[in-house]
């Protein structure tokens, strides 16, 4: 059974090296497709060798436009869907590979996808508390099987069978930086501005402006014990919950 990794980029010249120094040596076949980067990315993604193909595509506001056209192309009978920031464990490796190597397995097995437990690393820690921990999210599947929607931000691929779970965690290098997560905060709010836009859904000012950040920071904060991960918790909760604002204010200018 081959199994290929499909990432899609797009100015990731620091995260890139995740992805494939923790999987270039098992995968059958790198699948990159570039949004246009204008840092080394793509010159990185090169030097791995011949085992990584890369493909030129725009970079649309809804980024899952390019992972979908990554999966199309990929060759292997099981396609390991990776971010550019993302980083497989030594033991998720193992387990992974117990699914895809194995014949009788995958023959008796009635999964067709996996469902894997995904750890954040927030401004110098990961993340185990404020309800973002397992952030499970759907990484490995049979080629042909799974596609991405391509209308919210933070989607899974869809899956028509039976969806499996892995038990070891998935390390997701998002944010070790501020300055990148507020340029993902407002680029994430945006595309929820449009969504609406294009919507039907009402949003009221008080809904968006005071019960959905105070819901929000309340249940966080205090009810999945975000207070455990330090002031990495207060910032993230803090910030998850006035979201809703900006998106409000946002759409108010906008309409």
């Amino acid at each position: 059974m081959k199994l290929s990794l499909c990432i899609a980029t797009y100015n990731e010249e620091k995260f890139i090296h995740y992805p494939l120094d923790s999987c270039i040596d098992w995968v059958d076949e790198v699948i990159a497709v570039d949004g246009g980067s204008t840092d080394k990315t793509v010159q990185i993604l090169k030097s791995y060798g011949k085992k990584v193909k890369i493909y030129s595509e725009d970079n649309p506001p809804m980024f899952h436009i390019n992972k979908q056209k990554a999966i199309e192309r990929a060759k292997g009978d099981w396609i390991l869907q990776l971010d550019a920031d993302e980083e497989v464990t030594e033991q998720l490796k193992e387990e992974i590979l117990s699914i895809v190597s194995s014949k009788f397995k995958v023959l008796s097995s009635k999964n067709i996808a996996y469902w894997v437990p995904r750890k954040n690393f927030f401004l110098g820690r990961f993340l185990t508390k404020g309800g973002v921990y397992p952030d499970k999210t759907i990484r490995l599947y049979k080629n042909g099987v799974a596609t991405f929607p391509c209308k919210t931000v933070h989607e899974n691929v869809e899956v028509k069978g039976h969806v499996g779970e892995l038990k070891n965690d998935l390390l997701h290098y998002a944010d070790p930086v501020f300055s990148r997560y507020l340029k993902r905060w407002y680029r994430y709010n945006d595309l929820d501005v449009k969504l609406l836009k294009e919507g039907s859904r009402k949003v009221g000012m008080v809904n968006y402006v005071v019960l959905k950040p105070l819901i929000t920071f309340l249940s966080m904060y205090g009810r999945h014990k975000g207070f455990m991960d330090g002031w990495q918790g207060l910032v993230f909760a803090f910030f998850s919950s006035i979201r809703y604002m900006d998106i409000y204010f946002k759409f108010k200018r906008q309409s």
